[in-house]
């Protein structure tokens, strides 16, 4: 499968698990939240909200639009440090990420 087919289908999968773990938000943080100029906006918003409303929505335009996805990812590890303690629960959204890292750095596994 093509790399932009593989992460178009991670983009689905990441949103069906955060709507599965009811983690997904139904309003936007603010406007100045999505600002930040911090990796992950770490300092604005939850990974979760910083996967929901920067992360999907700046890859589905990059996939949509046919541009250079990037080369390297590393959002599991980020998922996995924010989910500590409840991994067994948000197992599947850290698959998927894990999905989604190894299709960017064109990794099969």
């Amino acid at each position: 499968m093509p790399m932009i087919a593989q992460v178009a289908d991670s983009l689905l999968a990441i949103e069906a698990e955060m709507r599965r773990l009811s983690i997904w938000a139904s309003e936007p943080p603010p406007a100045s939240a999505l600002e930040s100029s911090q990796p992950f906006c770490i300092d604005t918003l939850e990974f979760t909200e910083w996967l929901q409303f920067i992360f999907l929505p700046r890859m589905t335009v990059l996939v949509e639009q046919g541009q250079a996805l990037p080369a390297l990812s590393g959002i599991a590890p980020m998922a996995e440090e924010y989910f500590r303690g409840q991994q067994k629960r948000a197992a599947g959204l850290i698959r998927e990420l894990e999905v989604m890292d190894q299709s960017l750095s064109g990794s099969s596994g």
